[in-house]
C-alpha cells in the first residue's frame, strides 16, 4: 500500500474498527499523523489542537484494525496509558507481522492494486 492509498483509505474508513490493517497500511498512516502533527505545530498550537481532534478517531480505528491483523483485540491500545512501558509494549504488537490466514477478525487484508 502506498502512502496516499493508506491516507484515503484510513480516512475513508476513519470509524471502521472492524477488519485487519496491514502493516504498511498502518505505517504510512502513522507517517502521515507524524507529518501532519509537525506541520500543524508550525502553524500554532490551536491548529495543531484541531489537527489532533480530527486525526484521533481514524488513529484510533487504523490502530484497532492493526492490532486486529495479530489476533488482538483493539482494546490493547489503552496499554498506551500505561507510561513508558505500556507505549512500548504497544509499539512492540502494532509492529509484529500479522496472521497469514483467516482470523478471528476477518480474513487477512489484500494488497490493493497500485
Amino acid at each position: 500500500m502506498t502512502f496516499w492509498q493508506s491516507i484515503c483509505y484510513c480516512m475513508t474508513h476513519y470509524a471502521d474498527f472492524n477488519g485487519r490493517a496491514r502493516r504498511s497500511e498502518y505505517g504510512w498512516f502513522v507517517l502521515f499523523i507524524v507529518l501532519g502533527c509537525l506541520a500543524s505545530s508550525v502553524l500554532g498550537a490551536q491548529v495543531k489542537a484541531l489537527f489532533a481532534l480530527a486525526i484521533l478517531l481514524p488513529g484510533l480505528a487504523a490502530g484497532a484494525r492493526r492490532l486486529h491483523d495479530g489476533g488482538r483485540s483493539g482494546w490493547w491500545q489503552l496499554l498506551a496509558l500505561i507510561p513508558v512501558l505500556g507505549a512500548l509494549v504497544l509499539i512492540v504488537l502494532l509492529a509484529l507481522p500479522g496472521d497469514s490466514g483467516h482470523n478471528r477478525f476477518g480474513p487477512a487484508p489484500f494488497a490493493p492494486p497500485r
